[in-house]
């Protein structure tokens, strides 16, 4: 079930054990380990390699079609098939494919080759220093100029989209938006009798009592002081005492 849970693979998670209660929540810890062999797996999909692709030849093979008799008296989906399939041959000659990872995402703008460069070189010093083959001193120094080189990328960067956002308004914008890529809502929860609740004074009162429920005994105490405090001043309330048991 575990697996399930924290992964779309079998064979990613072992060694579960429940670990009991944390204080007075009636939640139960779990530990686990993430199998480092399985995790390690990549992608084999793929996808088309544009930076080395030969475009004038890809040009040439389609203009040697003659469309006009290729296509005379079809209708419209077997033109279009005809079409596809002469596209997909000149793309299968002239458009390698590449191997597609997470890694080889899209990467920020303030990042460049030399920035890339001590990216990596921190990586390789991390696992030399796990690896016992640098010392850690070396590997600090490494993590502090790569971070130093970082944080002044991104604010060189700033600038320069600030500087020019009269100019390049699309590019400041798409930068802003993306810091601010966010999930502003929360979709509709079920309350305890079962029913579907859309409403946001609804859902935050089903989200309250859950995390309330999270706490039982004692814990209730504290619960219960936050609630009917409300009313009070609450620079002169004050908590009720809580002893070395509950603690």
């Amino acid at each position: 079930m575990l697996e399930l849970v924290l992964t779309n693979k079998e064979g990613l998670v072992g060694d579960v054990k429940l670990k009991g209660s944390l204080g007075c929540s009636d939640h139960e810890m779990v530990e686990f380990k993430i199998l480092r062999a399985a995790r390690r797996a990549h992608s084999k999909l793929t996808t088309l390699d544009f930076r080395r692709a030969d475009f004038g030849l890809f040009r040439d093979l389609l203009a040697r079609i003659p469309w006009e008799k290729a296509l005379e008296g079809r209708g419209a989906q077997d033109s279009w098939l005809i079409f596809k399939g002469h596209l997909l041959q000149a793309q299968e000659r002239c458009i390698p494919t590449k191997r597609k990872s997470s890694k080889n995402t899209k990467r920020p703008p303030w990042m460049n080759k030399e920035l890339l460069g001590k990216v990596k070189q921190k990586k390789v010093a991390y696992r030399g220093w796990k690896q016992g083959q640098v010392a850690w001193e070396e590997y600090r120094e490494t993590v502090r100029a790569a971070r130093d080189q970082v944080r002044k990328a991104k604010a060189l960067t700033e600038i320069n989209l600030a500087r020019d956002v009269k100019d390049n308004k699309k590019s400041f914008y798409r930068y802003v938006s993306e810091k601010r890529r966010t999930r502003e809502n929360v979709g509709p929860l079920r309350n305890e009798t079962g029913d579907l609740v859309t409403q946001d004074m609804e859902k935050a009162e089903v989200l309250n009592d859950f995390f309330a429920s999270v706490f039982t005994g004692k814990c209730l105490s504290h619960t219960a002081w936050v609630t009917e405090g409300k009313g009070r001043d609450w620079e002169n309330a004050e908590p009720p005492t809580v002893g070395e048991d509950q603690v």
